[in-house]
C-alpha cells in the first residue's frame, strides 16, 4: 500500500463522525452524549467527532457550548476527538458536511444528524462490514429489517421508497434507502468525489457518483425512531421534488472525480469505455500467461477482462485505487494488490518472485527514466517470461492531452525498439492499436487545446469500438498506440574452440612411423 495512506489501527479502524446540526437547541445535546456509547468499541480503534452549526437561529450554539464545556466532567469522552465548527450563515445540509469533510482524518467518514432519530450503536455495525469485506461504503438502511423501528408516517415511507426506486434505476444499485443518514464511506474516496449539493440532495448525489465510481456498497439494517413534523422533522414535499431533480441531473453528470495529479478525472471517464477495454484486452490475451503482474492497474479495468488467472498481482501508485482493487480481493482468490512504482525497483514484490508476465499499459511515458523501468520490468521476469508494456505514438501528437495526463513523452516505433535492446529485451511483436483515436487525439490535445474528453466522445468511443476494430488493420493512418511484447534477450555463451598442444619434438624423440 502506497506509506502515505491512513493505516487502520490494531483495534479496527478510525471514524470520522460528521454532524451537521441546524437549529436543533433541544436535542442536539442528548445526540452528541449518545456517541459516548462508542467508547471502548472493538471495532473502533480512534472515533473523532466533528460538529458543524450550520448558522443556528435558536439557542442551538449555546447548547453545544454547554455540551463542550461538560465534557471534562466526564471520562469517557477523553476516548473521542471533538471538535466544533460555526457557520456565520446557514449554508444547508450538504455544506455542513462538507466542512466537515475538510476536517476528517480517519479511515471512514459517516453521517450523523443530531435529531435522536438514529442509535449511535448501529456505528460498530457498519463498521464492521468495513473490516469483514473490505467495502467503500455501507449505507444503515431503515427498511431492510431491523432490531426496532417507530411506526408512523406512512405516505412519507412511500415517497421515500419511490425517490429509491428512481435512484436505483439510474444508478443501476438495489439500494433499500437511499435517503438514509447514516453513510459511512472511505474518507479518502468520498474526499475524492466532488459534492456539489449545499442541502438534502446531497444524498442521492453521493449515492449516484458513488455507484459511478464503481464503488463496493454494502447495506446493513439499522433501528429507526423517526420524529413528526411536530417534532420537528425537516425534510418536506419540496425537497422531495428537489431531490427528484437532483437524482436525474446526477444520472446524467459525469462530475465523478476530483482532478489530481495522476489525471483519475480522465481515466475514471475511460473506465466507462468497456467495449475499449475490452479490445485492449483482446490485443494482449495471447501473450499472458497465468502468473501475472501488472503494473499501473488503475480500477482494474483490464484486469477484471484478463481475469481469472492462477496468480494476477495488480499494483499502482494511487492509494485510491489501491483501495479499490484491495476490494476487489474478497471474492477473487487469485487477485493481490501491491503499491508498485515502475520507476523504483524497492517497490516491486520483495520476496524474489518472478513472473511469466508483466503488463505495463500507458505507464512508462509517465516517468522521466524509462529505461531504468524498463529494467525494474525485466528484473522480476523469469527468463522464459515476456513483458506487454502499451506507450502513446506519435511524438507529433503530444498535445494538452498529455500534458493533463503527465506524459513526459511520445515513442516512435524505432526509438521504442532501440529502448528496448538498451534494457536487454528482444522485441517478440510490436502491434500497432487504435489508428482511429490518433485522429481525435489530434483534434482534442493539438487543435482544440481540450485537456478533458467530453462525456459524449467517451459513449460514441464505446458504441462504435466493434466498428472501430474492425477496421483498424485496413485504416491508412498512424496508431495511437504500440504494444511491444517483449522477452529477455538471452545472450549466446562464447564459442568453445580446442586447439590441441603438442610438446615440441627433440633428438631424443624420433618420429615413429606406423605400418
Amino acid at each position: 500500500m502506497n506509506p502515505n495512506e491512513t493505516k487502520r489501527g490494531a483495534g479496527g479502524l478510525s471514524i470520522s463522525v460528521l454532524v451537521p446540526v441546524y437549529n436543533e437547541q433541544y436535542l442536539v445535546e442528548a445526540a452528541l452524549e449518545r456517541l459516548l456509547v462508542l467508547c471502548g468499541s472493538d471495532v473502533i480503534s480512534r472515533l473523532e467527532v466533528i460538529v458543524v452549526d450550520d448558522g443556528s437561529t435558536d439557542h442551538t450554539p449555546d447548547a453545544i457550548a454547554k455540551f463542550r464545556d461538560g465534557l471534562q466532567a466526564q471520562a469517557a469522552a477523553g476516548a473521542i476527538t471533538w471538535s466544533f465548527i460555526r457557520h456565520s450563515r446557514n449554508q444547508g445540509k450538504g455544506a455542513a458536511l462538507r466542512t466537515a469533510l475538510e476536517r476528517a482524518t480517519g479511515d471512514v467518514a459517516v453521517f450523523y444528524d443530531a435529531d435522536l432519530e438514529y442509535r449511535a450503536e448501529d456505528l460498530e455495525r457498519l463498521g464492521r462490514v468495513f473490516l469483514r469485506e473490505r467495502a467503500d461504503a455501507v449505507f444503515g438502511s431503515r427498511f431492510a429489517g431491523s432490531e426496532v423501528r417507530r411506526v408512523l408516517m406512512f405516505r412519507h415511507e412511500l415517497a421515500n421508497r419511490f425517490l429509491t426506486f428512481v435512484c436505483n434505476l439510474l444508478s443501476n444499485l438495489n439500494l433499500t434507502d437511499v435517503w438514509t443518514c447514516y453513510k459511512m464511506v472511505r474518507t479518502p474516496l468520498l474526499k475524492s468525489i466532488p459534492l456539489q449539493s449545499n442541502d438534502f440532495r446531497i444524498e442521492p448525489e453521493l449515492t449516484i457518483k458513488l455507484a459511478k465510481r464503481g464503488a463496493r456498497v454494502f447495506e446493513v439494517p439499522i433501528s429507526y425512531s423517526g420524529r413528526t413534523y411536530a417534532e420537528g422533522k425537516k425534510i418536506g414535499l419540496k425537497d422531495a421534488f428537489l431531490a427528484l431533480w437532483a437524482v436525474v441531473m446526477c444520472a446524467f453528470s459525469d462530475d465523478v472525480c476530483v482532478e489530481d495529479q495522476y489525471g483519475s478525472r480522465i481515466l475514471t471517464r475511460m473506465s466507462r469505455a468497456g467495449r475499449y477495454n475490452r479490445w485492449i484486452a483482446d490485443a494482449i490475451r495471447p501473450y499472458c500467461g497465468d502468473d501475472v503482474l501488472e503494473i499501473g492497474s488503475g480500477v482494474g479495468n483490464v484486469m477484471r477482462e484478463l481475469t481469472p488467472r492462477w496468480h494476477y498481482m495488480a499494483s499502482d501508485i494511487n492509494h485510491l485505487y489501491l483501495a479499490s482493487l484491495e476490494g476487489l480481493c474478497a471474492d477473487r482468490p487469485y487477485l493481490s494488490v501491491q503499491y508498485c512504482d515502475v520507476s523504483r525497483g524497492d517497490t516491486f514484490p520483495a520476496d524474489g518472485r518472478k513472473f511469466d508476465t508483466v503488463i505495463c499499459l500507458n505507464v512508462v511515458e509517465h516517468v522521466a527514466d524509462d529505461r531504468r523501468a524498463l529494467l525494474n520490468i525485466k528484473s522480476v521476469l523469469r527468463p522464459d517470461g515476456r513483458a506487454v508494456v502499451l506507450v502513446p505514438q506519435g511524438p507529433g501528437m503530444f498535445g494538452t492531452l498529455d500534458e493533463v495526463l503527465g506524459h513526459c513523452r511520445r515513442y516512435t516505433e524505432d526509438g521504442l525498439r532501440r529502448l528496448a535492446d538498451e534494457c536487454g529485451f528482444q522485441v517478440r511483436d510490436l502491434l500497432r492499436f487504435n489508428r482511429t483515436g490518433s485522429a481525435a487525439w489530434y483534434l482534442n490535445g493539438r487543435i482544440l487545446r481540450r485537456r478533458d474528453f467530453g462525456l459524449a466522445q467517451i459513449w460514441m468511443l464505446n458504441l462504435l469500438t466493434p466498428l472501430i476494430r474492425y477496421l483498424d488493420p485496413i485504416l491508412p493512418l498512424q496508431p495511437l498506440s504500440l504494444i511491444a511484447v517483449l522477452e529477455p534477450r538471452i545472450e549466446a555463451p562464447p564459442a568453445f574452440s580446442y586447439t590441441p598442444h603438442y610438446p615440441p619434438r627433440t633428438q631424443a624423440q624420433p618420429a615413429v612411423a606406423c605400418s
